[in-house]
């Protein structure tokens, strides 16, 4: 498991005061305001930052960190990503997962056929769909609903999902 997880991307810069626009990558938006400081890396160079306010726009998140007083220091930190150690997150709830911990699973019929590795999950508004491909290359698209998504078991590396009509 991987000891740091993305919560977001800078993506532009906000105002004259050196705020940054931060894409967020969480089911929920308002952890920012729990956050006291997040690490920002931005070419495989990984530095603290303490946050000193935190606004929202747009479903976007304005951060302003301390130290970055001026739109020409928040430009450098653009397109950087923003993590925070997985040991200070609060445990998830039973049955929710990070997806980070998901990718490259092998991803199992429950009648034991395997489709493939899960590459991908992204959300559509109204659930994730599980993006899965084979060896081949070939692309499946799962909903990720209790109807289809059975069992997850990440110390067996496996998802165990079951095929309802019209699927594939």
């Amino acid at each position: 498991m991987t000891k740091y997880l993305e919560i977001g991307q800078i993506v532009n810069t906000f105002g004259i005061k050196g705020m940054v626009k931060v894409k967020p990558f969480t089911d929920d938006i308002n952890r920012f305001d729990r956050l006291k400081k997040v690490y920002i890396k931005n070419n495989k160079v990984k530095k603290e930052y303490e946050i000193e306010e935190v606004k929202y726009h747009k479903n976007m998140v304005l951060i302003k960190f301390k130290g970055i007083e001026n739109p020409e220091d928040a430009n450098l930190l653009r397109e950087s990503y923003l993590l925070v150690d997985r040991n200070d997150e609060e445990p998830l709830e039973e049955g929710t997962y990070y997806i980070v911990d998901l990718i490259g699973l092998d991803v199992y019929t429950d009648e034991g056929v395997l489709l493939g590795t899960l590459k991908d999950i992204f959300n559509t508004g109204s659930n994730d769909i599980y993006e899965v491909k084979d060896e081949l290359g070939k692309q499946i698209l799962l909903p990720g609903i209790p109807d289809v998504i059975k069992e997850i078991s990440l110390e067996e590396r496996r998802i165990t999902v079951h095929l309802i009509k019209g699927l594939i």
